[in-house]
Order: C-alpha cells, then structure tokens, then sequence
C-alpha cells in the first residue's frame, strides 16, 4: 500500500477518499468499527458561524464547499441538510459582540445577515420572546456522521481492517514503514494517525509527541416532534465555550431538528479523562437551556443521551499534515468539537501532503510540531 490510515472515523475515512482520488493505494485500520469512536457520537455539525477569522475558519469554509460536493457525489446519501444556523443574543451587549464578530467573518468569505428580534420569528416561529436579535448563517449544515463515515470509505475503494489495533510501527532508517496490528503487518511508506482522541497515544507508539486530550461532551434526543426546529439554533455563549480551555463542565444550548423527528440538544463540554459516567449535572442543564430557548420543548420527552470525547489540542486547532520527527508520519486530528465539519479539507490537506501537490489552504498553522512542553506549565505553542 502507498499509505496506511489509522482510524475509521470520519476524518480517516476523508483522509482515504481523497487519497484514493489522488491515485494512492490506502488501507485503513481501527481497533474497533466504523465510527465507533467520537464520529460515531457527534451530531453532524457543519459549522462555520462558530469559527473566528482564521485558520480554523478557512479550513471550514473549505469543507463547506467540499461537503457540497459529496453530497452530489457519493454512491448513497448521508443526510446532508444545508438547513443553515442561527445564533441568538439575549441582550443588547452580546448582541454587539456577536455584530463584531460577524464582521471579521464576513471578511474571511462567510455570509452572514443580522436578524432583529422580530425577524427571529420569521426564521424560528417557537423561538421564547424577549430576544435581543442574532445571526443567521445560510452556510452552517448537517450530516449524519456514522453514515457519512461508511460511504466515504466505501468509495474510496480502501482496505479495511477493522477491529485490529495497532500496537507498533515499523520504524527504518529512512523513516515509517508501516504498522503493526494485533492481526498483521501492513506495510506502507507513510502512515496517516487519524486516531481521534487516541491520536496522542498513537503517536507515542511512533516514537513522538503529541498533546490530544479528550474533552467529554454529552448530547440529549427527544421524542419524534413536529419540525418545530428549522435551523441550527444556538445562544451565543456556545462560541465562548468552544474557545475555552477550561477542564471545568461547560454547557449552553444548542438545539436542532432532524428529518426524522427527534430534536438533538447539545452542547457541554469538560475535560475528564476518559470517564464514561453518565452526568446527570450535564444533561439537566441541556433540558433547562434548551426549554429557555425553545419554550415548546419543555414538555417534549427526552428519550435517550448520549456522549462521546473531542480531541482536544491545547490552542484548538487540528493537527494536519508531515511529522518533520518522523518522516513517512503524518496527523489529522485534534479537531475537537469541529472534526466532522472540517473532515473534507484535512482529507484533502493530507492527500496534497501525501503527493506533494499544492494544499487547496495553507498547512503551516496545523503543522504537528508546533507544541512543546514548558517546564512547569504544560503544553504550550511554539510561535515562529
């Protein structure tokens, strides 16, 4: 194989889609299924409204294009809904604040337009009185995740290993050689760590350094509903809590419909570990926000939650691209909350890296050896 791929969530299997398009020959490995890890627990977000001018931002704008064209070209559909987002202000403050934002934005390519409180209404007929007005992002979409994870894949036409994990890497003189799993040895002269919130721990096995940690969020899924959510709707604390480092739990409400009825409440987010507990401090404060924003949802029954873990990177943005440590290892991961939305473009980034052609968007702000440990205060960020 030209390149071996660790992981069968989403990221990995854009990784192996448009490396296969690029003429590679890829395998992909995972110790368990199909996004059987945070891709498998994510609701889809296609956002670009929550982003800053920036790297980050660019990236999303890139795979919002990229989006549209799969979903044009994959062999079945993955749910893709351009259904747009809106991001509510409940002051005059943060109202301004948001203004101020948006307008950086804007700059960067979004297309936004402020709404006043009466036009809320118009986009979201349940939304509770009182608001100050917010933005509506036409650009912002869904897929569903698991599905599209499957079909990118499968065009891809990849090898698939699955429920194999990895437990070394072929190191030679002139660098990576391929894997080792728990079945075989895949050899390939580049390997591409994929591996989510595991991707630190992958790394280590390759002989480097990579600071991911995982952030724990939860989500709650009502009863099938009238489609009384038409956007993806959110306060605008949840863009501060996205940008946050803090470990502590964090939650503000955002609320979408699906085709099929139910409505999906996210978002919170802390930094546990890998403690699977259910938290029921988490998911109480989801049903308060999420009825004080939608009053109609507060006698809709909840009937299930779920949760998975981010990867968190210390400055929130991915790793994507060439491991200068190792040569023949490349990243994509530490997307964090962002991982499904900006799967196309680091698909994309790592097929340009792969064949040394030139990236659709700059590498050099994702480049994997950019952390270093500080004595005494952690991970921090080496700036050039």
């Amino acid at each position: 194989m030209d390149v071996v791929i660790i992981g069968a969530g989403v990221v990995g299997a854009a990784c192996a889609y448009y490396a296969s398009r690029s003429g590679l020959s890829v395998a992909v490995v995972d110790r368990g299924p199909v996004a059987g890890g945070t891709t498998g627990a994510g609701e889809g977000n296609l956002l670009v409204s929550d982003k800053e001018a920036g790297p980050e931002l660019d990236l999303a704008l890139l795979s919002t294009q990229l989006w549209r064209d799969l979903s044009a070209e994959l062999p079945r559909a993955v749910e893709y809904e351009p259904k747009g987002g809106l991001v509510v202000a409940p002051d005059d403050t943060t109202l301004k604040a948001l203004r101020h934002f948006a307008d950086g934005q804007r700059a960067a390519g979004v297309v936004t337009a402020e709404v006043g409180p009466d036009g809320l209404h118009d986009l979201e007929p349940h939304l509770a009185p009182g608001l100050a007005g917010g933005f509506h992002y036409p650009q912002d979409a869904q897929v569903q995740p698991a599905q599209a994870a499957a079909h990118l894949l499968e065009a891809s036409g990849a090898d698939l290993h699955l429920g194999e994990e990895v437990t070394g890497f072929l190191l030679e003189p002139g660098g990576v050689g391929g894997v080792r799993t728990t079945r075989r040895t895949l050899r390939a002269p580049n390997v591409v760590n994929a591996a989510g919130t595991w991707a630190g721990a992958v790394a280590a096995l390759a002989g480097t350094t990579l600071p991911v940690l995982p952030r724990r969020g939860f989500v709650l899924v009502t009863e099938p509903l009238p489609r009384v959510v038409r956007h993806k709707v959110y306060a605008a604390d949840y863009i501060a809590d996205v940008a946050s480092g803090s470990a502590a739990l964090q939650s503000s409400a955002v609320v979408e419909g699906t085709p099929s009825g139910p409505v999906l409440i996210g978002a919170t987010r802390e930094r546990v570990g890998f403690d699977r507990t259910l938290s029921t401090e988490a998911l109480r404060r989801l049903a308060g926000q999420a009825a004080a924003l939608f009053p109609v949802l507060a006698d809709a029954k909840a009937i299930r939650a779920y949760h998975g873990f981010r990867p968190y990177l210390p400055d929130h943005l991915p790793a994507i691209g060439p491991d200068p440590r190792v040569p023949g290892l490349f990243h994509a991961c530490g997307h964090e909350g962002a991982g499904i939305g900006l799967a196309p473009a680091t698909g994309a980034l790592i097929a340009a890296a792969l064949t040394g052609a030139e990236p659709p968007t700059p590498l050099h702000p994702f480049r994997p050896d950019r952390f270093q440990e500080g004595a005494g205060t952690g991970w921090g960020v080496v700036r050039d």
